[in-house]
């Protein structure tokens, strides 16, 4: 389903003119032009690199060119059509393998009489004759090279270019006879190659014995990694090697990958999430699409010249089944989308999850998502939505050294919104594990207890009490966790400047067994009581009193299971937050 779904996005852009048929590479970095006369000598190198903005600077940087398809190498030798490095193009390099460096050239040689013996093209012409006539050993030493030498042997990607007699010139790669030659060679390459039924188009065709390598994925080989592979008798069936154990034809294979591939390069459809690099696309390929699924569950949205307002509008009305206009295009609710999650493993992918809905329904469940994370908030947090990152990001020690979250936790946090299922227990065992040991309750950990919950065990307990802001449940849990904040405010009143209050050293004990600590909180709460002003200590007598009126006449609980946990600290937040509130209502 993956492949066919690349594929056919593939055969959209190709309808659409965005991308090269098959036996082209759309986009490869160039740096340099090698340009020939009619009779193969070589006129000049060109500087095809130009300078591009890298955060607050511009860098030179190549150019990227579509360019013939490039092999696939491991440690032999395997040329490129018209465009390729100095051991290839010059049959020279400073890697101090001189022999090598002249297989090498004899390769492309070799390739390019192949491919363009017998056309009638005077830019064909000269490049064999630049073949024909090419001494390796002078490259170093060449009048035109020997300034740039070092550049074009820092991994620089050479290609040839053609001026005509009238001075008229242009890349080879643009040349309609070069580029007819090219499509030839590329559709007949390999007669000998195994043929079988494709799993992916149902047509009988040669089979990719090895599979394009899939760039952009951050952690993975700087070469590439491949999606699909077999390099070990361990991974294949009885009697087939590479390719054919999942048989793929040579077009798919390219159609897929260079799918993959453009989506990688393209940042309004590609985003790293921890280890896992998340790409989307619309069936139709228009970009607004992924554009608008990024914002919607990974931020961005004011950096991309979005509000926040409009983007919650726009997720609102899509959720509802209703189109809406989005960056100068119209998302329709019914368009079909996917979402593909991968993460490196050496050079391979792992495939993190894929799935496959109308747009409308992904919007869906992200407006349930983000009702569900809706909770007062600070007035010092400006964020109105939490992305997913900043969620995983409350289950992590930000003072120890790693503070990246648990791998496993983000792909199956990012599942779970996606899909609208359940969220992971990992996401609240996190969460809880930081809260006993920070003993804080931050607007990200209330949202993620409020949103578990109230998904999780939807009963309507956990509806009455798990609520955007304070309400007067009579939970015994929530009320006691109002009653531990208005109990640390008395404190904090009484004793102005303190520096620890009653939440540093009894939090976790209130939370988890509140009978050995509230008797305890109760009798220093009336201590700091007869140190307060008249009107204060009447104001916090009856909200404790309030308070205790709601407890069972049996006393405090001697112990509160987990859900009753998040019960007591959502409750704390509710109150701390009202008092914020409060205080700066005064202000």
């Amino acid at each position: 389903m993956i492949l066919q779904a690349l594929t056919a996005y593939y055969e959209q852009l190709l309808k659409q003119g965005k991308v090269e048929a098959p036996g082209w590479d759309s986009k490869f970095k160039v740096s340099y032009e090698l340009r020939l006369g009619p009779d193969g000598q070589l006129l000049a190198l060109n500087d095809l690199r130009q300078e591009v903005p890298k955060g607050k600077k511009t860098v030179i940087a190549p150019r990227e060119l579509p360019v013939p398809h490039r092999v696939k190498r491991a440690s032999g030798v395997a040329a490129n059509f018209l465009c390729d490095n100095t051991s290839y193009l010059l049959g020279a390099d400073e890697k101090g393998k001189p022999e090598r460096s002249r297989q090498c050239f004899e390769a492309c040689a070799a390739l390019h009489h192949k491919v363009l013996d017998g056309v009638d093209s005077p830019a064909a012409k000269a490049i064999l004759a630049f073949f024909d006539s090419w001494e390796p050993d002078t490259a170093p030493t060449h009048p035109l090279l020997a300034e740039q030498w070092a550049d074009l042997n820092n991994n620089a990607n050479l290609v040839f270019g053609y001026e005509s007699p009238d001075g008229a010139h242009w890349l080879a790669t643009t040349d309609d006879a070069i580029r007819t030659a090219w499509q030839s060679a590329f559709d007949t390459s390999d007669p000998d190659a195994e043929t079988a039924r494709c799993l992916i188009t149902g047509k009988e065709a040669g089979i990719a014995r090895i599979h394009p390598a899939i760039k952009g994925v951050m952690g993975a080989q700087a070469a590439g990694a491949a999606l699909v592979s077999f390099n070990a008798p361990a991974f294949c069936s009885y009697g087939h090697e590479q390719g054919a154990n999942a048989p793929v034809s040579e077009y798919a294979a390219f159609a897929y990958t260079t799918a993959l591939n453009l989506l990688l390069a393209d940042r309004n459809c590609c985003q790293r999430i921890g280890d896992t690099t998340i790409v989307c696309w619309a069936e139709n390929a228009a970009p607004a699409y992924s554009n608008a699924m990024l914002m919607f569950f990974c931020g961005g949205a004011e950096a991309r010249g979005v509000s926040e307002s409009d983007l919650a509008a726009a997720l609102k009305a899509l959720s509802q089944g209703r189109p809406v206009s989005f960056l100068d295009d119209k998302l329709d609710p019914n368009q079909n989308f996917y979402v593909l999650g991968i993460s490196p493993n050496a050079a391979r992918l792992s495939v993190r999850f894929f799935l496959h809905s109308s747009f409308g329904q992904f919007a869906k469940n992200l407006q349930a998502h983000a009702d569900r994370l809706s909770i007062t908030r600070p007035a010092f947090d400006k964020r109105e939505n939490l992305s997913v990152w900043a969620l995983a990001q409350e289950t992590v020690n930000q003072k120890s050294r790693d503070k990246n979250p648990s791998p496993q936790l983000v792909g199956d946090l990012l599942r779970a919104i996606l899909t609208g299922g359940p969220y992971p227990a990992t996401l609240l065992n996190g969460v809880t594990l930081r809260i006993r040991a920070e003993r804080e309750v931050t607007r990200g950990r209330a949202a993620i207890l409020k949103a578990y919950y109230l998904r999780n065990y939807p009963t309507e307990l956990n509806k009455e009490v798990f609520t955007v802001s304070l309400n007067e449940s009579s939970n015994v849990p929530y009320v006691l966790g109002r009653l531990f904040s208005v109990l640390e405010t008395i404190q904090s009143v009484a004793n102005p400047g303190i520096n620890a209050t009653i939440k540093d050293r009894y939090f976790n004990s209130a939370c988890a067994t509140p009978a050995t600590a509230f008797p305890t909180l109760i009798k220093l709460a009336q201590k700091h009581l007869q140190k307060m002003s008249t009107p204060n200590e009447v104001h916090f007598s009856k909200q404790l009193t309030e308070l205790m009126a709601q407890l069972p006449e049996t006393g405090f609980p001697a112990r509160l299971s987990l859900p009753e946990q998040g019960a007591f600290e959502i409750g704390y937040y509710h109150q701390t937050q009202k008092r914020y509130a409060k205080k700066n209502e005064e202000e």
